[in-house]
């Protein structure tokens, strides 16, 4: 169907035609001889806009939060984060596995927060029974909780607690811009409590690849090595860049578009019976919908769904995800509910 609405994820749009024009014609060179003009240009940019002394490309979101608790925590460390995160959930374990590094999960809360004094019960006494807690690692915004982003004050708790115990925070900032445009506070703001942040290009801002990493210039220059031995050493990678860098330019000021077609879908869905949607909680671009037990089941409904040239993503037996994204319309968010609602009244 060439009308296909696909709200699966911000991760399947496609490259603006000025992105295309800036990767034909993108300025390149070796990247893991460090001579790749556009790379440098996109690394720079990245920095300067969160205000960190230096960021690295890599190829992908995963490779990103990787790399930096690598680079920030030595084998047998331990790192707290949530039971719902990003990297706990969706990155193979690649801590543990590739790292040796020990996950100690605490509760999410509905809104994607630590708790700060769970952060504090988590934090291991100088033992020799124990690892060394060496990192907390947020997620801003946070995909399991509806999206929601974590607002300043919070993260300065954060912040000043791990700095009273000598821990680092790193920053799952996938969405980051999101987080900033959901707030309406400077991205720059967000990431300063952070000792590193990561962030991605092809999630919500069109870029067909690539993420940064932010942080001081002694800690990149660490995952820089770590970026290499993970196979993320890219040669004329500039081509990527060049979209990563209109994708700043022009992209992230129209993130709030996409936020008002999330919550005008996530309004008008929970108006159907037999679904259920936390309004309140649609801050961002992503739209949770749980479903009754007298309804077929997720997998069910998003088939009947893309029968109708929409597309959706089942996250649990009795849930489904919704994200908008561009150049989805208001005129989409409406068939997409008129697709639900004849689901519904064909159940």
């Amino acid at each position: 169907m060439t009308d296909t609405i696909d709200l699966r994820s911000d991760t399947v749009t496609q490259p603006t035609d000025t992105m295309r024009r800036a990767m034909a014609y993108a300025d390149v060179g070796d990247n893991v001889f460090g001579e790749d003009p556009t790379v440098k240009q996109l690394e720079e940019t990245a920095a300067d806009r969160l205000k960190k002394e230096a960021a690295l490309f890599v190829p992908s979101g995963t490779m990103a939060n990787l790399a930096s608790v690598l680079s920030h925590c030595n084998r047998g460390d331990e790192i707290i984060l949530g039971h719902l995160s990003h990297i706990f959930i969706y990155e193979q374990g690649g801590c543990a596995a590739l790292g040796g590094i020990m996950p100690h999960t605490i509760a999410n809360q509905p809104d994607g927060r630590l708790e700060p004094a769970d952060i504090l019960g988590a934090i291991r006494e100088d033992n020799v029974h124990f690892p060394r807690t060496r990192l907390i690692a947020l997620e801003n915004t946070h995909n399991r909780c509806h999206g929601m982003p974590l607002p300043m004050a919070y993260l300065q708790q954060v912040a000043q607690l791990a700095a009273d115990r000598n821990l680092k925070i790193h920053m799952d900032g996938a969405r980051i811009f999101n987080a900033a445009a959901a707030l309406n506070v400077p991205v720059d703001q967000l990431a300063q409590p952070a000792d590193s942040i990561s962030f991605c290009l092809s999630k919500g801002l069109c870029a067909p690849a690539g993420s940064l990493i932010c942080g001081k210039q002694e800690f990149i220059d660490k995952a820089l090595r770590y970026r290499k031995v993970l196979g993320g050493g890219m040669r004329q990678s500039g081509i990527l860049a060049a979209a990563g860098l209109v994708a700043l330019q022009e992209m992230t000021d129209r993130l709030a578009q996409d936020h008002e077609n999330a919550h005008r879908l996530a309004c008008e869905l929970a108006e159907i019976d037999g679904l259920t949607v936390d309004v309140s909680a649609c801050q961002t671009n992503i739209v949770y919908i749980d479903i009754a037990p007298a309804l077929p089941p997720a997998v069910d409904m998003a088939k009947a769904l893309a029968d109708r040239g929409i597309l959706v993503l089942p996250t649990s037996e009795r849930q489904i995800r919704a994200v908008t994204h561009h150049p989805i319309s208001r005129r989409q968010i409406a068939r997409a509910v008129d697709g639900f609602k004849d689901v519904r009244l064909s159940a």
